[in-house]
């Protein structure tokens, strides 16, 4: 990791720092999600080379097995790494979740198969995954924070409207080059080799983003908790602080963001698995699924609009709301074997997903002071990704392995929405009712 630039604040303000800051965080988040959508995506795929022959019910929940492994790990990796960002500088802990996601994508594109390797190779897919779990465990929150600390808060809704705007972008790639390859490739070539290329494909989009974060300066906010801390001479425990001080906003932001992570991964890693069992062609379940990301962006960003403007519990319970009445009928439409009442279905939940996304990534990053902002972010963002979005695939298909149906699945999501409901109404995080301000060490002791 290179050495930071001389003059950082000067240079951060001019138009050319500017336009660093904003490609290096919204490219690490494509990466991300580029990299979780691809591997939800080709599920069926990596479950038929890395497993063994024989159910395909249970070959596929193997392969989901890998999605919440490397789920799991993320809040080991928010304990690492978040109180690393609070205590070394946001920059370069955004340079390491980079290059330790494109080891794990990267790695599973080059991994020998069940047939060539035995039980070998399932062990060595899910240490892919760990790798890449341990990358992205801080990756979204110590992007938003660090560019929140640059930008004007006014506006903090607005820019992580935009910043998670890009996981549809990721989300697109990865399903367009799944699609693209499918189109251009024998079924046969897809599946004995061609899956691998998308994989790969993370190398050169990582290597543009470990280049820009290279060059940013730290975030003066970062730098001025510093200079206080070294004053003080105060010991810089952010993890134990966070914990300490700070877990009714920990737990309020948890429960505020579960139907929305919930919401994520059926978007990112089920729909395609939903629409291909409910008799669908592989193609337009893939085609399905870059439809939703090709709208994402615009409720993401719009959704930002509105709580900037009214306040955090417009959107929340707009969002929320929707989802509780039109949960179960979205998966009532997929189950329709209509494919243009599936895509609509899919569609509209995409939406109402995206409009609640800022928000709730507000509470998640701004409720807590900035010494130990990164390290709360990353642990109650990961323990509600980890404990109840990841284990959405898994549910999902336990549940329709013992129902035939998607539509109970619905009524499990519904469930948690309504708790972000009434947490929205009656317990709103500090980070979503006003601007919490620096939170220096000199306000708190």
């Amino acid at each position: 990791m290179s050495t930071p630039p001389t003059n950082d604040q000067d240079v951060i303000r001019t138009p050319q720092a500017r336009r660093r800051l904003f490609a290096s965080t919204m490219i690490g988040n494509t990466v991300e999600y580029y990299d979780f959508t691809l591997y939800g995506t080709l599920a069926a795929v990596i479950a038929s080379h890395f497993f063994p022959k024989g159910e395909t019910t249970v070959a596929l929940l193997a392969a989901y097995v890998g999605v919440a492994l490397s789920y799991f790990i993320r809040p080991i990796g928010a304990l690492i790494l978040g109180p690393l960002a609070d205590l070394k500088g946001r920059r370069p802990v955004l340079v390491l979740t980079i290059v330790l996601m494109t080891v794990g994508t990267a790695g599973i594109g080059l991994l020998p198969t069940y047939a060539a390797a035995g039980v070998v190779a399932p062990i060595l897919l899910l240490t892919a995954r760990i790798v890449q779990g341990l990358g992205a465990s801080v990756e979204i929150t110590t992007a938003a924070n660090f560019l929140l600390e640059h930008e004007e808060k006014r506006r903090r809704n607005y820019i992580l409207g935009a910043l998670n705007s890009t996981a549809s972008v990721g989300s697109f790639l990865a399903a367009g080059v799944a699609f693209l390859l499918t189109q251009t490739m024998s079924s046969d070539a897809f599946s004995d080799w061609g899956w691998r290329i998308p994989f790969l494909l993370a190398i050169p989009m990582s290597a543009v983003a470990v280049y820009i974060r290279n060059r940013l300066s730290e975030s003066p906010e970062f730098e001025a908790v510093q200079r206080l801390a070294e004053q003080q001479k105060t010991p810089q425990t952010p993890m134990r602080t966070a914990v300490r001080y700070y877990w009714p906003d920990m737990l309020r932001s948890i429960g505020l963001s579960a139907g929305q992570r919930i919401g994520s991964f059926v978007i990112q890693a089920y729909f395609v698995t939903a629409l291909i069992g409910a008799g669908f062609p592989t193609s337009l379940a893939l085609l399905a699924s870059m439809i939703t990301y090709v709208v994402g962006p615009v409720p993401s960003i719009y959704g930002g609009y509105l709580a900037d403007k009214y306040g955090a519990r417009v959107p929340l319970l707009i969002g929320y709301g929707l989802f509780i009445l039109l949960t179960v009928p979205t998966f009532i439409g997929i189950g329709s074997k209509s494919i243009l009442i599936a895509v609509l279905a899919v569609v509209v939940f995409t939406i109402i997903n995206n409009i609640i996304s800022a928000p709730m990534m507000a509470a998640a990053i701004l409720s807590f002071p900035s010494e130990v902002r990164s390290s709360a972010a990353a642990l109650n963002f990961n323990i509600a990704t980890s404990l109840i979005g990841s284990t959405a695939g898994l549910v999902a298909v336990w549940l329709h392995d013992i129902t035939k149906s998607d539509v109970t699945f619905g009524w499990y999501m519904t469930g948690f929405c309504l708790l972000s409901f009434l947490i929205a109404i009656f317990a709103l995080p500090t980070g979503a009712r006003r601007d919490p301000g620096t939170g220096l060490l000199a306000e708190r002791r």
